[in-house]
């Protein structure tokens, strides 16, 4: 079967719209209730990349965080939400972003991740990663990504997203370990992506951000949203409809040599055209970075980590106590 994603104009994030704009967006995969089942514990996974930036757009806005944990709580489920970001943590960057009232509003849990070492479909040294043990243990894993360029693999889409599942450090050892070879670095990001394996993917485009990403750009509005269970098929239609060569992306490149999906027609898209989506005037970076963090800046960032998580916040929690 042809894996199907679905296309929806949208231009709002006021809640009332946007939760229509979601069940239309999800009504041609069979609704959320298709998806999550009664008592199902489900993990949101927005990109929480770094704190509050609200000139930028640069992470998954909050309240389609919020629309989605209603959705998925209205079907019977059970919402967590959990990342694993470069620097502090989930709980900290999900405060600095505004998600804390709507979690304390729906009662959902915001949890830190734990990692794990699992077999995955890779071969050699991608045969086992350490990722995430909440997101292999969850029911059903709901992928949050935010459309971005990005000025170390041009764009982050969905496949690049589920990067939040690798914990902690391992991500900066990863940047210094496999970051001079970008072909090698975006396969281990496919074989994340396919031992997550999301069963839902909603990507956040409805204003996006473009140019020197993931965190330097400037907001775009594109005015998209789009939702599929196959990750690879969703980020394969988005590079179309933000002009981009696929081949230039090395994540999607990755995903057409592995033969997790190939050319529009072997996708069903169902919804808003592509030809009314287009955003021919997408910015990608001025300069593109290398991967490769190098020593100096992975002792510095876990430096930071850890004066973070064991420092800084528990003194935050004092204080407010």
């Amino acid at each position: 079967m042809k894996p199907t994603v679905s296309l929806l104009h949208a231009s709002s994030y006021e809640t009332t719209s946007l939760m229509r704009s979601l069940e239309a967006v999800l009504a041609p995969l069979g609704g959320m209730s298709s998806i999550v089942k009664v008592g199902d514990r489900v993990l949101l996974k927005p990109n929480l990349l770094t704190g509050s930036r609200p000139t930028k757009e640069c992470t998954t806005r909050p309240e389609l965080v919020y629309c989605v944990a209603k959705m998925v709580q209205d079907a019977g489920g059970k919402p967590f939400l959990g990342d694993s970001p470069a620097f502090g943590s989930a709980k900290g960057i999900a405060k600095a972003n505004g998600l804390f009232p709507l979690a304390e509003e729906l009662g959902i849990p915001i949890i830190e991740f734990h990692g794990k070492r699992y077999e995955t479909e890779g071969e050699g040294e991608l045969q086992h990663l350490r990722l995430s043990k909440e997101a292999m243990d969850a029911d059903v894993v709901i992928n949050l990504p935010k459309v971005k360029s990005h000025m170390q693999l041009t764009l982050t889409l969905g496949v690049k997203n589920l990067f939040g599942c690798v914990p902690g450090k391992m991500k900066a050892w990863w940047h210094m370990e496999a970051g001079k070879d970008v072909e090698r670095f975006a396969q281990m990001l496919i074989e994340t992506a396919r031992a997550i394996a999301p069963e839902l993917t909603i990507l956040d485009g409805i204003v996006g951000h473009e140019g020197n990403g993931p965190s330097t750009g400037e907001p775009k509005e594109l005015g998209v949203l789009a939702a599929s269970c196959d990750v690879f098929a969703l980020d394969r239609v988005m590079v179309e409809i933000l002009g981009v060569n696929p081949l230039d992306v090395p994540t999607v490149a990755a995903a057409i040599r592995t033969g997790l999906c190939s050319d529009l027609e072997a996708i069903e898209i169902i919804g808003d055209p592509i030809a009314q989506l287009r955003s021919p005037d997408w910015k990608l970076p001025e300069t593109m970075m290398a991967i490769d963090f190098g020593m100096p800046r992975v002792l510095r960032s876990t430096f930071k980590h850890l004066y973070i998580k064991f420092i800084q916040e528990p003194l935050s929690t004092y204080a407010r106590t």
